[in-house]
């Protein structure tokens, strides 16, 4: 299944703990990954979860002398942003706003946050005005 499909929320614990670490590191071994877990878990567990992660499109693997060294597909940026689209989906009928105002009330974001996000936006905001006024003067430059 490709990881743009995959709903984040379906991941058990282990799934995310072990993709957190994979983040967090950059790259991991299946030893390194059970070392970092801080519990007891069988070599074999830790391979068919990350396995899974693979399958689920959210690593994925090279080979090294037969070891497997796995590595991000996703950033976590873009996995936790999949995950906010459903709940903007389930719970805000596809309304960011109405998100955000629920992290503001419910002092999730505070005015730092706000204030890095509002700049963000209007970042964005200049780069896509630059990139149509771009297009616009490519298209009348061809007339």
């Amino acid at each position: 299944m490709a990881s743009n499909t995959h709903d984040p929320a379906e991941l058990g614990e282990l799934e995310r703990d072990i993709l957190s670490i994979v983040w967090r590191l950059g790259m991991v071994t299946a030893d390194k990954a059970r070392e970092e877990l801080n519990r007891p878990l069988k070599d074999s567990t830790v391979r068919t979860v990350l396995r899974r992660l693979e399958e689920k499109g959210y690593l994925t693997h090279t080979v090294d002398d037969r070891t497997f060294i796995y590595k991000p597909a996703e950033s976590r940026q873009r996995v936790a942003g999949r995950a906010a689209k459903r709940i903007v989906d389930w719970f805000c009928d596809g309304s960011v706003e109405a998100l955000l105002v629920g992290m503001v009330d419910s002092k999730v974001l505070d005015q730092a946050e706000l204030q890095r996000l509002a700049t963000r936006i209007s970042d964005a905001q200049k780069q896509s005005a630059k990139r149509n006024t771009s297009g616009e003067n490519k298209r009348e430059a061809k007339r």
